[in-house]
């Protein structure tokens, strides 16, 4: 009888110790930042718009659960693409910025354009390629290939 009762302690602290271990390494796996603007990905808006890079910019609000799902997703395009582009920011919620927000068309959020200001040119993403990195991957690539072919026939001039 002894033997089982010391059985069954030792099966219900192995049970607790696994569950504490498990615990603990989940909550340190799970993001500290709660909402996107968090992620402080990219330069400003005035930095952006004097360089020589288009720029990815994503217009968001802090509030908004699809821009915070997708903040992880525009982190790794600017790590892949911040030779390329110049990322930014837009808290839609920002007073500051009320005129850029207003000069664009915004259809939710997250809402993504490319904006060239060396040719004064901006395109909107679609929405539904977001959470497809690969598929985000291939526009920003097309328009870099687009791009180009107007840097070399030199539209500036």
């Amino acid at each position: 009888m002894k033997k089982k009762i010391l059985i069954g302690v030792f099966v219900i602290l192995a049970i607790v110790i696994t569950s504490a271990v498990a615990y603990a390494v989940s909550s340190s796996m799970v993001s500290t930042k709660s909402k996107p603007s968090d992620y402080k990905v990219g330069v400003s808006y005035d930095e952006a718009m004097k360089g020589d890079k288009p720029v990815v910019a994503l217009f968001y609000a802090d509030w908004c659960g699809y821009c915070m799902k997708f903040m992880p997703r525009f982190k790794t395009l600017e790590s892949l693409y911040k030779n390329k582009y110049n990322f930014l920011m837009i808290d839609v919620e920002d007073s500051s910025k009320r005129n850029l927000i207003s000069d664009v068309v915004l259809t939710g959020y997250p809402t993504v354009y490319v904006i060239d200001p060396k040719y004064a040119n901006r395109f909107l993403l679609n929405n539904a390629i977001y959470l497809d990195l690969p598929k985000f991957r291939a526009e920003l690539d097309r328009y870099l290939r687009i791009r180009s072919r107007l840097d070399g026939a030199d539209v500036c001039k």
